[in-house]
């Protein structure tokens, strides 16, 4: 037979955990009185500088280069689905079948008055 169990103990050690561990979750800032001066330290500039040299000497381009490279695909997909829309509305309009049918129909409507 399973045993019940009540919660009423794990959330009461979980309450009490919460109230020991929250104030010093929260640190209050420090005044104006208490923040030092900040120092600036000349071997970090130097290593900065040393760091940031080689993109001063050539800048990268790869972002500009994908851009491009999207902008012509979208170009030329424009492009072939214009061609093929245009190919689309020249084929329905200059039907073969249906300029023939045309044809023949007006011989036989000129057949059949000539017969008449």
């Amino acid at each position: 037979m399973a045993r019940a169990r009540s919660c009423v103990p794990s959330c009461l050690l979980l309450a009490v955990a919460a109230f020991v561990l929250l104030p010093s979750a929260f640190v209050a800032p420090k005044t104006h009185q208490q923040a030092p001066a900040a120092e600036v330290d000349a071997r970090l500039l130097a290593a900065t500088f040393a760091g940031l040299s080689p993109l001063a000497i050539e800048q990268p381009a790869g972002a500009y280069d994908s851009v491009v490279a999207m902008l012509q695909s979208w170009l030329f997909g424009g492009i072939v689905l214009i061609v093929i829309y245009g190919a689309a509305a020249l084929a329905s309009l200059a039907n073969p079948l249906t300029k023939r049918r045309e044809q023949v129909k007006a011989e036989v409507d000129a057949i059949r008055k000539g017969a008449a």
